[in-house]
């Protein structure tokens, strides 16, 4: 499909650089394609799904993914230097993104940290360059390795805010806990699964007491995640593998509500992204462990969810894109012009949307 026609334009103000205070009290606008939209908020939700249905919450946690650094050569000055990991291949191995990549050669040493002769060892981070990619991707290999180098990342790399609002405000103190859902526990991703940033204890308990059942997969979302689609057609992108983890426990756990008539509902699109990667053509979900890449664009046909809260989305998006697919293109165009002209607050730190599908057509993937 042609990649303009998930174009929109959006306002500047639209784009929040801060989230809901607080955090539950961000807005939801639910999209049907047979009701219709209606305007309504997050703690809402429990009242807008039914007793029996089942949210599948990404447990994934952000890391301090942006390091800088020098890069050192013999003989040369060293050149100031950006990563940005996005996908760990080996214990001490992570790919990234790199800035200025085009200086970078395979062989050279990166020091990341400080550069000072008083600095110690341990307050420096040292790394290989042992292959490029395309769009400025490298792999580097660290000298540490395991949850040693787990510690200096911590330690040195800075919580990788989207550029939407990176570029506008510097990453600070408040942001390490409102970019970081509830619920996060496996370390791993460079960006949040933004949907579940809304989700707050209490919430968690009136879903519990509406009869919903609530259970955790992991998906360590990818820095891929923030790059544009500069292709003309959708069948030209190439995703960015992203880990993820399903266990057995949890897929016979959804394919039961599902059996029992209950709905699936994925909260964010990485959620959906990995059970929609770790269900057969039937629909029933089975263990998953490694990388997706999966890509979903309208003809898509969805085999294991049946409803999805998420955020909304940059246009031109591989985002866009999947929730087009979902309830369809017309009507995520509708959503998203009634949003804006609504006031809804857009992108990672903006407000919510709960998501229907669109009925199904003879259209193929």
């Amino acid at each position: 499909m042609r990649v303009d026609l998930f174009d929109f334009d959006l306002p500047e103000a639209s784009i929040a650089l801060r989230p809901a205070e607080p955090r539950g009290s961000a807005r939801l606008l639910v999209v049907d394609p047979d009701a219709g939209l209606a305007d309504a908020r997050v703690a809402d939700l429990p009242g807008l799904l039914r007793p029996g249905d089942a949210l599948v919450f990404n447990d994934t946690r952000v890391i301090p993914a942006r390091l800088h650094g020098l890069r050192l050569r013999p003989g040369a000055p060293g050149q100031r230097m950006e990563a940005m990991l996005h996908l760990r291949e080996a214990p001490d191995r992570w790919r990234a993104f790199a800035r200025p990549a085009k200086r970078l050669a395979i062989g050279d040493r990166i020091r990341f940290g400080p550069q000072t002769d008083q600095a110690c060892d341990l307050a420096r981070l040292d790394a290989t360059v042992t292959g490029k990619g395309e769009g400025g991707e490298v792999v580097l290999q660290f000298d540490v390795a395991g949850p040693h180098l787990d510690e200096r990342i911590a330690a040195l790399g800075i919580l990788p805010l989207p550029p939407y609002i990176a570029g506008k405000r510097p990453v600070d103190a408040r942001d390490t806990a409102d970019y970081q859902t509830v619920y996060a526990r496996e370390p791993g991703a460079v960006a949040a699964p933004t949907a579940g940033l809304h989700v707050t204890e209490d919430l968690l308990t009136a879903l519990d007491a509406a009869g919903l059942a609530r259970h955790h997969v992991t998906l360590h979302v990818g820095a891929g995640t923030f790059l544009p689609v500069k292709a003309e057609d959708t069948a030209e992108h190439r995703m960015h593998a992203e880990i993820g983890h399903l266990d057995a426990e949890t897929a016979e756990a959804l394919n039961a509500v599902r059996t029992r008539g209950g709905r699936v509902v994925a909260v964010g699109t990485t959620a959906l992204r990995l059970l929609e990667s770790a269900a057969d053509a039937a629909g029933r979900l089975h263990p998953f462990a490694g990388p997706t890449e999966i890509f979903i664009t309208p003809g898509y046909r969805f085999r294991a969810v049946d409803a999805l809260m998420t955020n909304f989305h940059l246009p031109r998006s591989t985002l866009f894109m999947l929730v087009s697919a979902f309830s369809g293109l017309d009507t995520m165009r509708a959503a998203y012009s009634h949003a804006i002209h609504s006031g809804y607050r857009f992108y990672s730190y903006g407000d919510a949307s709960l998501l229907f599908p669109a009925a199904r057509t003879d259209e193929t993937p």
